[in-house]
């Protein structure tokens, strides 16, 4: 019965997933006819606006070129009157001498005659009719502002739409996440010279397989890649998939995305537990920042622990003797502790990460502010006590840093704390490996090992932080590093000043 009943439930759950999948189809396909819709009415748009375009300059040209004709009809024309006008002055002189020279053909007295022969003579010598051109100066042939656009004809009768890249194809095989950067590879499916450049898109998503249309994040845009490989670098991967496409161009248009391709981008990623923090500690997010106003109930109670010393509280709890601290706080009455935020009190300046490491391999690091006074990384199980502190009980763990009149750093387990003969770095890694039973803190700079716990863990594990005047930024979303990874297996069988505390008597 009970064997039957998981294969139904298998069924069921199959079936859902199934459905799912074909209401995020369903979304696509009426997702892709919308935009179907609204890139062809751009597409005609664009083939009006091209096709005016056209047209204006064909009409400029029209206008322009008529105009040269009409110049050219006006010079010539001018050019014919004067000479009409030439002409007629001429003719005119020529018709003034020979009635001149009739009048003088009448004449009786032969010097007289001589005198009127001779002045005829000089005038006709002189006269415009026989200096003027009798050729038109221009001729009438308007050819030389004749047009032919066979050829124009030929290449408009031969537009057509502009050639489009194909889809590139992104090669899976070659795809690489690691180190908080993610490299994408693809290929054309045939060689285009025309190429000019690539277009990556990606945005991250929890849900696996093809990308979904609603209630996800916009796409990102990297354009003009030149290569066929891209490397997106210094990503932060608080979702679980990203979702990449990439894209072909030409000088004039782009082409179609490739399938989507979905790429795992696990990392852990918490936030600091604001409603379970010390009074003191002001908490956003992934920053706390010591607050001394902060505990105002607590004013008094502790104006009477710090009033004679005024030392470091957390320097001060650590010369106490080991005995075991007040009254302890267990998960199982948080929810009640969580309402009023005295999950922790005291000295126990500490807040707690939000999620839990139950398995597998993560890791985180932690900044700390310049000035900052006194501080603690590291993890702990639920069952830490309100008055407690990180490294101070057998169930957490921690690296502790002192800038109280001198800088110290300290690893700190069950009330056991092993100085250690390192210089503070900037920002500290936290590498845990819960099956493994290794919690390291490295130098997130230079990937140096600082220290290293091994044990075995029974319980989940909470990332824990303790602060005194300063402020602590946490930063999630991380995987572990390649180097972490590669010192972690080197590192295994070493002893000694990376010896786990648990293993001191």
């Amino acid at each position: 019965m009970e064997q039957h009943r998981e294969t139904l439930q298998r069924i069921v759950s199959n079936l859902a997933n199934k459905n799912g999948e074909i209401h995020n189809f369903i979304d696509m396909l009426n997702h892709t006819i919308k935009n179907i819709q609204v890139n062809s009415s751009n597409a005609i748009s664009e083939l009006d606006e091209e096709f005016d375009g056209l047209y204006s300059i064909l009409d400029e040209m029209k206008g322009s070129m008529a105009n040269t004709i009409q110049q050219e009809e006006a010079r010539k024309i001018q050019a014919l009157q004067d000479q009409l006008s030439q002409c007629s002055n001429a003719l005119e002189s020529s018709e003034e001498l020979l009635e001149l020279a009739a009048q003088s053909l009448d004449i009786k007295d032969p010097v007289e005659f001589f005198k009127a022969a001779r002045q005829i003579k000089d005038r006709v010598t002189m006269a415009s009719a026989f200096r003027i051109s009798l050729k038109p100066t221009v001729s009438d042939s308007m050819t030389h502002l004749m047009v032919d656009f066979a050829l124009e004809r030929r290449i408009l009768q031969a537009v057509n739409f502009l050639p489009v890249p194909k889809a590139p194809e992104i090669d899976l095989a070659a795809c690489l996440v690691a180190d908080n950067c993610v490299t994408v590879s693809w290929r054309m499916p045939e060689d285009d010279s025309r190429i000019d450049h690539f277009v990556l898109e990606y945005r991250k998503t929890n849900f696996d397989g093809l990308p979904r249309v609603k209630d996800e994040q916009r796409w990102e845009l990297i354009d003009y890649i030149k290569a066929t490989e891209y490397t997106l670098s210094g990503l932060k991967f608080d979702t679980k998939y990203m979702n990449l496409r990439v894209q072909a161009c030409n000088k004039a248009v782009a082409g179609e995305y490739s399938d989507p391709v979905t790429l795992e981008t696990k990392a852990f990623v918490f936030s600091l537990d604001s409603t379970s923090s010390h009074l003191n500690l002001k908490v956003e997010d992934t920053y706390v920042e010591w607050d001394p106003t902060g505990g105002k109930g607590q004013e008094k109670v502790k104006g009477k622990e710090n009033k004679s010393s005024g030392q470091n509280p957390l320097l001060k709890s650590n010369r106490r003797s080991g005995a075991p601290s007040p009254k302890r706080t267990s998960v199982n009455t948080r929810s009640s502790a969580r309402g009023s935020r005295d999950r922790f009190t005291g000295e126990s300046y500490t807040v707690l990460g939000d999620t839990a490491v139950e398995s597998g391999q993560h890791y985180w690091e932690v900044r700390a502010q310049k000035d900052c006074k006194s501080y603690s990384v590291g993890v702990t199980y639920r069952n830490l006590g309100k008055f407690d502190q990180l490294g101070k009980t057998n169930s957490s763990w921690c690296i502790h840093i002192n800038n109280w009149l001198q800088t110290t750093i300290s690893a700190k387990h069950n009330n056991k704390a092993k100085t250690l003969d390192i210089p503070v770095p900037d920002r500290i890694g936290v590498y845990c490996d819960f099956d493994g039973g290794h919690l390291a803190f490295y130098n997130a700079n230079s990937k140096e090992l600082l220290y290293i716990f091994r044990t075995k863990f029974t319980q989940p594990l909470l990332p824990g932080f303790m602060i005194w005047c300063g402020g602590l930024t946490v930063s999630t979303g991380l995987q572990v590093p390649s180097a972490v990874k590669m010192l972690q297996k080197s590192e295994n069988g070493l002893s000694g000043s990376t010896s786990s505390l648990n293993n001191i008597a």
